[in-house]
């Protein structure tokens, strides 16, 4: 399929953008239907007011229990209890079942 840019309206703020061909190409091969409504800085308040204003989770940084890989988990460890990285969290998970 052949794309070529076009020109849509905001129907946030009204101001004109370009949906490249690049990103219409990238709609069709994720199977979406619709072009997008809202320029990027619109689209990115509204992401922002719809998560209610919260701040990323904070990251702390560990080392693996079990390869001692460095890593960073979304939790404050608790003492005395191991800590893993996701390939050995995700091992140990598999050979539990």
């Amino acid at each position: 399929m052949d794309f070529q840019d076009k020109v849509l309206t905001c129907v946030s703020c009204g101001e004109e953008f370009v949906f490249t061909a690049g990103e219409q190409q990238f709609f069709a091969e994720k199977g979406f239907e619709h072009p997008p409504k809202r320029c990027r800085p619109c689209k990115a308040k509204r992401k922002r007011d719809f998560s209610g204003g919260r701040s990323p989770r904070a990251e702390f940084g560990v080392n693996c229990a079990q390869c001692g890989r460095h890593t960073t988990v979304p939790f404050k460890p608790s003492q005395g209890r191991p800590v893993y990285c996701r390939s050995c969290f995700e091992d140990r998970r598999v050979t539990a079942v």
